[in-house]
């Protein structure tokens, strides 16, 4: 039987055809909630757990991951403009955002697996994922096991493959399982908007100049806590993976983007990454670990250049 469909405030999904994808799958929903700028807003009830993800647009189609404790949210400076030339899913990954934690996951497979599925309901086939942080592994974990659906990859201060940057991702998930974000998340809107917030929030978190990101920004990285279900998961996955093991298997065309002052991430990771994925590697002065937030008129440049290259 085909999966029900649920539409509300006045936003109209696409009828579900005969044969469909779609048909695989529980639900697609949409919410009438809208936290991207001219994305619709969706749920797929996948495997015992309930996937929330944007899509808008129209094009070459484009996958955007965020990373640990992230959320849809934080593409809201990069999916609007990318979504005028291309069709973009932005997920929030499993036990993020409004998305409900994955029964027995133990690895990066799953989100991975999780991903796919919305771009499998979506028909969605040969998109170019853009991973930031976890996401850039989670990307590379589709890309290998599904190659048929990663036309290209776009790593983003991709999480590290250096003992230093590895202690600070040990770091990231301490803090993603204790969640200190939740005591300010009901407060992000003053938060976001006074420098001082900015800089005692940011200014540890890798943002080279926190005076300088967006209000609008940054209470979009501060969202996520007040919603998550568990980042617990993806936090474990982290620790115990290891990108270097899959490095070798990854067949489509790569680019490596880094803040150049990123701390958490460091630019000798993307060294490493660069020159194992024949890759080039693209900086951005000035910039540290949330380059989508930070500078996104760089990340967009970048990135429309390397898919304008693809064949």
């Amino acid at each position: 039987m085909a999966p029900s469909l649920v539409v509300s405030a006045g936003l109209t999904l696409p009828a579900l055809q005969k044969h469909s994808l779609r048909e695989e799958y529980a639900s697609l929903v949409t919410d009438g909630k809208h936290r991207l700028d001219g994305f619709e807003e969706r749920e797929l009830e996948w495997r015992g757990a309930r996937l929330c993800y944007a899509a808008g647009g129209d094009g070459r189609p484009l996958v955007l991951v965020h990373g640990l404790g992230g959320t849809i949210e934080n593409w809201r400076a990069l999916a609007p403009a990318l979504a005028t030339h291309h069709r973009v899913l932005v997920p929030d990954l499993p036990g993020h955002g409004h998305s409900s934690r994955l029964p027995e996951a133990r690895d990066l497979d799953a989100p991975a697996k999780a991903v796919l599925a919305i771009a499998d309901a979506e028909e969605i086939r040969d998109a170019v994922w853009i991973g930031h942080s976890l996401g850039g592994v989670v990307a590379l974990r589709a890309a290998v096991r599904r190659p048929d659906a990663v036309r290209g990859l776009v790593l983003a201060a991709a999480a590290g493959i250096g003992s230093a940057s590895r202690a600070a991702h040990a770091t990231l998930t301490v803090l993603g399982v204790a969640r200190p974000g939740r005591l300010v998340a009901p407060f992000r809107h003053a938060w976001a908007r006074s420098r001082l917030g900015r800089r005692a929030l940011f200014g540890w978190w890798g943002v080279a100049d926190p005076d300088a990101l967006d209000p609008e920004l940054a209470e979009a990285f501060l969202v996520g806590p007040a919603h998550h279900t568990d980042t617990r998961q993806a936090g474990r996955a982290l620790l115990v993976s290891d990108p270097r093991a899959e490095l070798d298997r990854v067949t489509c065309p790569c680019l490596c983007l880094w803040g150049a002052s990123d701390n958490w991430v460091r630019l000798d990771d993307g060294m490493e990454y660069a020159r194992r994925l024949r890759a080039p590697l693209r900086t951005i002065a000035g910039c540290g670990h949330l380059l989508i937030g930070e500078r996104p008129d760089a990340c967009l440049a970048a990135i429309e250049e390397f898919v304008a290259g693809l064949p």
